[in-house]
């Protein structure tokens, strides 16, 4: 069936013009939302995708990249691995910020279908299935890095190993004789902070230990939420106070250290440390943070490299891949004190 007759079909079963259907194609705004909605559940009922002679007729020649919030540390190095692959095919990178950590705003999907990129790489949790049948409809490919969270089985991801990041380093702190070890996770709603807690777990269970409650709290993922955190568990008495805290992103690894700092405690000799994603500057703070490397650039630049695949051939299933993390030992983690 040709495009028209497809177009001409679904016009005439919502009971708009052609002309309609293409505002509502190209992301208009001159178009009512109850319009809008029975055109789009027409377009995605009936299997519609838009079909162009070639990629320089249906996209302009860029990536966009959807962030919710620009953080000045780990979002440079996705912005450069996507910016290197983009690079690679002749291609410039939009950025957009937009939306909050879970998934982007609605004004953001009028904007990126009048924009029409190559693809779209999100740094989002998940998208809405509305949002995924509006870019399918146009042939616009879209990936998840997902740093953060676990998307749905239709949608294609880049992720990293959080369970065996966790794992990693809580078996590094038992390694080292530690028996009293805290964690501090990132929030309660994304499931990175539950998957890098599990791996904590398992390391904890399957060396016999103890897992203390007050030694688990929930974080923010940012320096404050660390240091509140750590000033909570270094609170505790004495014989309960933790020799170790895992902390779920170098940022709280940081804030603990403050709080370590203004406890009158030094690391490591007195508390050990070890954070999570290995951001450029922690080899060079004080002492150089132990962490788990979680390879955000390489996210970026398979993320790219996988949607300007999917713009040129659609994939037969769902591709996902998740990177394998590391530990990077440095100087914040010794053995215990000697009680």
């Amino acid at each position: 069936m040709s495009e028209r007759v497809t177009l001409a079909s679904v016009a005439d079963e919502a009971g708009v013009s052609l002309s309609t259907i293409s505002k509502v194609l190209n992301g208009r705004a001159d178009v009512s939302p109850d319009t809008r909605d029975r055109v789009e559940r027409l377009l995605h009922e009936r299997g519609y995708v838009r079909r162009g002679t070639g990629r320089a007729e249906a996209h302009a020649e860029l990536i966009e990249l959807v962030f919710h919030e620009l953080d000045p540390i780990w979002s440079m190095a996705l912005i450069g691995g996507v910016e290197a692959v983009a690079k690679e095919h002749g291609l410039s990178v939009v950025l957009t910020v937009n939306g909050s950590r879970h998934e982007p705003d609605p004004d953001w999907i009028d904007g990126v279908i009048r924009r029409r990129p190559v693809g779209v790489v999100l740094v989002f949790s998940e998208l809405a299935l509305e949002y995924r049948e509006r870019l399918q409809a146009r042939a616009i490919p879209f990936v998840i890095v997902d740093p953060a969270g676990d998307p749905s089985p239709e949608v294609p991801s880049v992720g990293s190993a959080n369970w065996s990041g966790g794992l990693a380093a809580t078996r590094h702190l038992i390694e080292l004789g530690h028996r009293r070890i805290a964690a501090i996770t990132g929030p309660d709603d994304m499931m990175c902070s539950h998957a890098r807690l599990d791996g904590y777990r398992s390391a904890m269970t399957s060396a016999g230990l103890p897992i203390d409650p007050d030694w688990v709290r929930w974080g923010d993922f940012h320096l404050d939420g660390g240091r509140d955190r750590a000033r909570e568990l270094l609170a505790l008495p004495e014989a309960q106070r933790p020799t170790a805290i895992f902390a779920g992103s170098d940022l709280q690894a940081l804030g603990v250290m403050d709080a370590a700092r203004a406890a009158g405690l030094a690391v490591p000799a007195e508390l050990s440390i070890v954070g999570y994603d290995d951001i450029p500057f922690t080899r060079w703070v004080t002492p150089p943070l132990t962490t788990v490397h979680q390879p955000l650039r390489r996210m970026g630049e398979e993320a790219a490299r996988l949607a300007i695949r999917l713009n040129r051939e659609p994939a037969a299933s769902t591709p996902r891949m998740d990177l394998a993390t590391s530990l990077v030992v440095r100087e914040s983690t010794a053995p215990p004190p000697v009680e």
